[in-house]
């Protein structure tokens, strides 16, 4: 194996899974030449990881950006391709890249002809983490499994954004309460509670973060409103990468099922997760999978019937009234906890 390609395009949370992969591929095959096909969004976080070569591809381009995969591919030709992302649009781009070897999901894991543009799967499982998932990517090669291990560059710069928004002489509660998805958003008045907790009962610091987009800006701004006590509110302030570092150098991260709890985990820091449209165990924060409210299994039979032996693995419960099955006592509780073990 001298050269390998990964497609993974999308989305923030799963990038960061990828980045294991990568390193086990660095450790496992020196001298490997990697490309990864990545989104434009997703590449500003991991862009820049040492040895790899990235080819962005604008997902909002059409069919202009498969033409131009395709010019970049030109002449090319990979031992092998780690084709892991399950999306009809992902596929197009995969049929662009040349390679010997085409690794993809498993049946059960297959869906919009993914099967099709594949000719060695990663063995089943039945009940697996996103990331372990994407580190058994790696065993059709011949190789072991990628460990749970990250890398995330940082320039100084970033750490500098990172302290000038953080206390010296309190615990720092970051908290990123918009994921992708609204469903699976906690309510913003429960929020606001959480973080008047942490402020009166443990003396916290408590930041918001999100994106620059109207509906972020708005849910944190809702946040800050209902709050008997003062917050620092940077939604929309922040770089990705000065977003990681923040969290680098944070105590507490709260959030839901969303990328930013991701990078959380990855770079080490603590996760208070609120889960209820989606399962921990499944794409939970990696690390921090103890410190998960789960009301999962509540929201699956309330709003499906099933129980989670009984549901597909992965099944969403992205339903309206699904988050607020999580109470404010879940959280102030798990919170209390954590102090608890920190001290």
């Amino acid at each position: 194996m001298k050269s390998i390609c990964i497609l993974r395009l999308s989305a923030i949370g799963d990038v960061t899974h990828v980045i294991p992969v990568v390193l086990s591929l660095q450790e496992q095959l020196p001298g490997v030449k990697i490309t990864w096909v990545i989104g434009k969004i997703e590449a500003k976080l991991v862009g820049d990881l040492p040895g790899v070569e990235f080819i962005i591809f604008d997902k909002k381009a059409g069919r202009e950006g498969y033409a131009q995969l395709r010019s970049q591919m030109k002449g090319r030709k990979f031992d092998a391709l780690l084709h892991m992302q399950v999306a009809f649009r992902a596929n197009l781009a995969a049929a662009c890249i040349p390679a010997k070897l085409k690794i993809g999901y498993d049946k059960a894991r297959s869906k919009d002809l993914h099967s099709l543009f594949i000719n060695r799967r990663i063995a089943p499982s039945s009940q697996q983490h996103v990331r372990d998932c994407l580190a058994s990517f790696l065993e059709p090669l011949g190789l072991k499994a990628a460990p749970p291990r990250w890398q995330i560059p940082l320039a100084e710069s970033d750490h500098e954004f990172a302290r000038a928004h953080l206390a010296t002489d309190r615990k720092n509660l970051v908290i990123s309460p918009c994921a992708s998805h609204t469903l699976r958003n906690w309510p913003a008045e429960r929020y606001a509670r959480l973080a008047d907790h942490a402020i009166e009962a443990h003396g916290m610091k408590v930041i918001l973060v999100g994106s620059p987009a109207p509906f972020e800006a708005e849910y944190c701004a809702a946040i800050e409103n209902t709050m008997k006590h003062k917050t620092h509110n940077i939604c929309g302030q922040d770089t990705l990468k000065q977003l990681t570092a923040l969290m680098t150098h944070a105590d507490l991260v709260v959030a839901p099922d969303t990328g930013p709890a991701h990078i959380a985990s990855a770079v080490g820091t603590d996760v208070l997760g609120l889960f209820a449209a989606s399962n921990p165990y499944r794409s939970g924060p990696y690390n921090s999978l103890k410190w998960c409210v789960n009301r999962y299994p509540e929201a699956l039979k309330k709003f499906t019937g099933k129980s989670v032996k009984e549901a597909r693995w992965g099944a969403k419960a992205e339903f309206e009234g699904a988050m607020e099955l999580v109470s404010v006592a879940d959280a102030t509780e798990m919170l209390d906890r954590w102090i608890q073990e920190m001290n």
